[in-house]
């Protein structure tokens, strides 16, 4: 199967499979970055990268579920939650996204750097998840 076979054979089943595997990469990648800047850097800026995984996990749960009720609205079929509740939490995910790198910034005193590579990482699983795709 070519590249182009695999992207137009792509269903909503592999679709949330793969938003998956990117928050366990993500989850994974944060512990890990976590635990080594912590023992280089120190704890605040362990703290301030596992503060931006924890962002990015949550973005990609709240994206995998609009995607979900999306996908489910054009293939007009019963959705699993309402689409009010989905968006909501969407909203409230934003507010806590916000909440925590409000108080992570405030009292870690550790590298900013570390904090936007932890918010990165949901770029980086994306980007591993569609290479992964293009490759099978």
């Amino acid at each position: 199967m070519t590249s182009a076979d695999s992207v137009l054979n792509y269903t909503d089943a592999d679709l949330r499979a793969s938003m998956r595997r990117a928050m366990l990469l993500t989850l994974g990648l944060g512990v890990a970055g976590s635990l080594v800047l912590a023992l280089v850097l120190g704890w605040p800026t362990g703290a301030l990268f596992a503060a931006g995984a924890v962002v990015s996990i949550t973005g990609l749960y709240e994206w995998r579920q609009l995607i979900g009720i999306i996908n489910a609205k054009l293939d007009k079929e019963e959705t699993p939650r309402s689409s009010g509740f989905v968006l909501a939490m969407f909203f409230l995910r934003l507010g806590f996204a916000a909440f925590i790198i409000y108080v992570s910034l405030r009292y870690f005193h550790g590298s900013l750097y570390a904090l936007v590579a932890g918010l990165g990482l949901a770029v980086i699983a994306l980007t591993a998840e569609a290479l992964r795709m293009l490759r099978s």
